[in-house]
């Protein structure tokens, strides 16, 4: 991960950047920053994927950078103080460290960012592609323990919620990933993949067959043969969006 350190004080730019050289597989300062208007250039030019950011500065602060910017970056604020946390987690900060940092806290933060990342299902390739629903053509990067995959999305037949964790049914595999259904369906586009249910997203072009089901329902036979079943409700959905 890219990172950038923006703080007024130098020695706590010194001091940080030599805590995270301990976690430099982890994480690489591209750039520092000593005031707002700078950290609002370096994050332009460098693109970061995090921010350590410093709330109290002259000028501009850094809640008053965040808003001069198009898109907020992921940000971990760095301060002397308490008192300015629960604004923090309104912007969506990823922590809240305070100054001096605890090498141990620091440590714990990275930890659980690597963790999330790793679990990412859908590889941020550009920001067209954050912006937009996923389509059939799009290639997403999944990773499941030591194993990674890259399919195509028309190669995914169906994804089935299991508790906190969603199952990728493709070819032979089976992989699983640390995300929500809900999640998944507001990625994809509503044109190639359809939610059956509570437990189920299909990919519609793998429909093979489909049969009026108990109370108003209907059920699906997808090309591997898997029979799905399609709620009363989205059943009506489904006759909406398919019938001409």
């Amino acid at each position: 991960m890219k990172g950038i350190i923006i703080d007024d004080e130098r020695l706590a730019r010194q001091e940080l950047r030599h805590l995270l050289k301990k976690h430099n597989e982890a994480i690489t300062i591209v750039a520092e920053a000593s005031n707002g208007i700078e950290g609002i250039k370096a994050i332009q030019e460098h693109s970061p994927d995090i921010v350590f950011l410093d709330i109290q500065m002259p000028e501009m602060d850094g809640f008053e950078m965040l808003k001069q910017l198009d898109e907020i970056p992921k940000v971990i604020f760095i301060s002397a103080y308490d008192d300015y946390a629960l604004d923090a987690f309104k912007v969506n900060a990823l922590d809240y460290l305070l100054k001096p940092v605890d090498p141990a806290r620091l440590a714990d933060t990275l930890e659980k960012i690597k963790a999330e990342t790793e679990n990412e299902f859908f590889s941020p390739v550009s920001n067209t592609r954050e912006e937009r629903k996923l389509n059939k053509k799009d290639r997403v990067f999944i990773k499941d323990g030591e194993k990674c995959f890259y399919p195509y999305l028309e190669e995914i037949r169906f994804f089935e919620s299991q508790g906190n964790y969603v199952r990728v049914f493709f070819k032979d595999e089976r992989p699983m990933i640390l995300r929500s259904l809900n999640a998944l369906e507001e990625k994809l586009s509503p044109e190639d993949f359809f939610r059956a249910n509570r437990k189920y997203l299909i990919n519609i072009h793998e429909i093979d067959s489909v049969e009026n089901w108990f109370n108003g329902g209907l059920k699906v036979k997808l090309s591997d043969g898997t029979e799905i079943e399609i709620s009363r409700r989205q059943a009506i959905r489904f006759k909406d969006i398919m019938s001409i």
